[in-house]
């Protein structure tokens, strides 16, 4: 899977193996800004995971906040997600351009687990879905094409953000074998496409069930936000 990497690279693994490290841990760490707990914690002084679902993510920060600076939410979700990809193509073509798919999706994933499993908020940051959707923009229009076009036709239609959001989920590992036809890029794929639908895996059940929350513009305030609610970001 990687001896190919390492053929038309021209490096060895040794220095692919470090180089991937660091890239991972500076996306990592650019995920864990999780815009929606700083701004509520640090800004509003009302941390958003103590209200509606718990969930420190975009829709969860929209319901309970609501207000201008839920453009500031998701101005960072989209800023870190971008910042991480770019370093990784950055990174890549210091070495080969034949690695910057890979790096792509290699950062992309480490983000993404940043935003999901903040190690500087205790683990429990958002479901990923903005991000998620900017990596998907940075990858390939391709991608971004099927995983968006497929998300929001079901969101405006079903009004389920978590049933768009599953579909991002679903599709992005096929819709990338297609595109890259590539083992590894297919493989870590595969995991991003998981950790989303593991993350919504309440929201699956809930809608199977036929009482998952529907999105609505209107918003609720911080007190009445309901405790079950979970959302797709």
């Amino acid at each position: 899977m990687l001896s190919h990497y390492v053929q038309e690279s021209g490096v060895t693994g040794g220095w692919l193996a470090l180089a991937a490290l660091g890239l991972a841990v500076v996306a990592y760490f650019l995920g864990c800004f999780n815009g929606a707990v700083v701004v509520s914690r640090y800004i509003l002084r009302n941390d958003v995971r103590n209200h509606g679902s718990g969930n420190g993510g975009l829709t969860n920060f929209y319901r309970t906040f609501g207000g201008p600076l839920t453009a500031v939410v998701i101005l960072s979700d989209v800023v870190k997600a971008v910042l991480a990809v770019l370093f990784g193509v950055l990174i890549a073509n210091m070495i080969s351009p034949v690695l910057v798919p890979v790096a792509k999706y290699w950062t992309g994933m480490f983000c993404l687990l940043g935003h999901m499993f903040p190690c500087t908020f205790q683990f429990r940051g958002g479901k990923g879905i903005l991000s998620g959707g900017t990596i998907a923009f940075m990858l390939d229009w391709r991608v971004a094409l099927v995983v968006w076009g497929g998300f929001l036709i079901l969101a405006v239609i079903t009004r389920y953000v978590s049933l768009g959001s599953c579909w991002a989920g679903l599709s992005f590992p096929f819709v990338s074998a297609f595109v890259y036809q590539d083992t590894l890029i297919t493989l870590i794929a595969t995991v991003l496409g998981a950790l989303i639908l593991w993350k919504h895996r309440g929201n699956i059940q809930r809608i199977v069930q036929g009482n998952e929350s529907k999105f609505s513009f209107h918003r609720k305030g911080a007190q009445d936000a309901p405790q079950d609610e979970e959302e797709g970001t």
